[in-house]
């Protein structure tokens, strides 16, 4: 039995271009193939989201890469040519309370499992971003730091991240006392001493450890 079907994550050889694992899966003879990765696993508020991207391999040729490695203003660029160039995109969000309720683990496949049966074309093979595959009956393998080494991947982490900034941008205007447009729930120095002075809010993840459910 090959690794993958062992559930073991696949590690890209050095040097590769991006699209290695997308052509050699459809080398393989599949046809659709969807990337997906999340945003805001780590973050003390707001939501999850997952995106799932097909793109048209090979075709597709602009520079995308893991979306930690970007500037904000090259990831806004990308986002809309991956938006404008994808066969399909789309994306799932499993928000605070239900990451308290079932925890950030499950909140994020949920996320993920949401994503991909949004898609407008279905894939036969998904690839995902690191070591855990998705509750669903699918092929699917997954790829230690792939939002690193798979195209397809790549472009979900940037969807899933400027798609999940800009909930955090909407989350400012409703809390500015947190300052959510500079660090995007990430539990900063700045961050964690608002909660200190303001409480939380309802965006808060409550059972994360620096957003005391003490304060109130």
């Amino acid at each position: 039995m090959s690794a993958a079907k062992r559930g073991i994550p696949l590690i890209s050889p050095r040097n590769q271009p991006m699209d290695f694992f997308e052509q050699r899966f459809l080398s393989q003879g599949f046809r659709v193939i969807a990337g997906i990765d999340e945003a805001g696993r780590g973050p003390l508020a707001g939501p999850v989201v997952a995106a799932a991207v097909i793109l048209p391999v090979p075709e597709f040729q602009e520079e995308v890469q893991d979306s930690k490695k970007l500037l904000p203003e090259k990831r806004e660029t990308l986002y809309k040519r991956i938006m404008e160039g994808a066969v399909a995109v789309s994306t799932g969000r499993v928000e605070a309370d239900e990451i308290d309720r079932i925890n950030i683990g499950r909140a994020t496949q949920e996320a993920m499992v949401r994503a991909v049966r949004d898609l407008k074309v279905q894939p036969d093979l998904l690839l995902i971003d690191g070591i855990v595959p998705v509750p669903l009956t699918m092929v699917q393998r997954t790829i230690v730091k792939g939002d690193s080494l798979s195209l397809s991947i790549a472009a979900a982490s940037i969807v899933a991240k400027v798609c999940r900034d800009r909930i955090m941008l909407a989350y400012h205007e409703k809390y500015p006392q947190y300052n959510f447009a500079k660090h995007k729930g990430y539990g900063t120095r700045e961050h964690l001493k608002a909660i200190k002075t303001h409480g939380y809010c309802d965006c808060h993840r409550k059972s994360f450890r620096g957003v005391d459910p003490g304060l109130l």
